[in-house]
């Protein structure tokens, strides 16, 4: 079966998070049932389906948020929280 595709935010809306320096916090699922990402008080809400082994949630992490932005993977640099929920993305 495949995975239902996740609804995004307008990428206005979500480049409106990031500081002036184009830093985006971030609080991230991992093993979730559904994909998808939502605005949040002070940090974008990402759920991956993906599970935290060896970074391979990150990726998804930045997989999705590049596909809600709409520019390549290889924009995107994750600055903290390589280990953790929380973590700080520059755009």
């Amino acid at each position: 079966m495949a995975k239902p595709k996740a609804d995004f935010p307008p990428a206005e809306a979500i480049r409106a998070l990031a500081d002036a320096e184009g830093r985006l916090a971030l609080r991230v699922t991992p093993g979730a049932r559904v994909e998808g990402i939502e605005l949040g008080e002070a940090a974008l809400l990402i759920k991956v389906r993906t599970k935290p082994q060896d970074g391979k949630a990150n990726a998804a992490v930045l997989e999705l948020l590049a596909e809600a932005l709409g520019v390549a993977t290889s924009r995107l640099r994750m600055l903290r929280g390589a280990t953790g929920r929380d973590k700080l993305v520059q755009l």
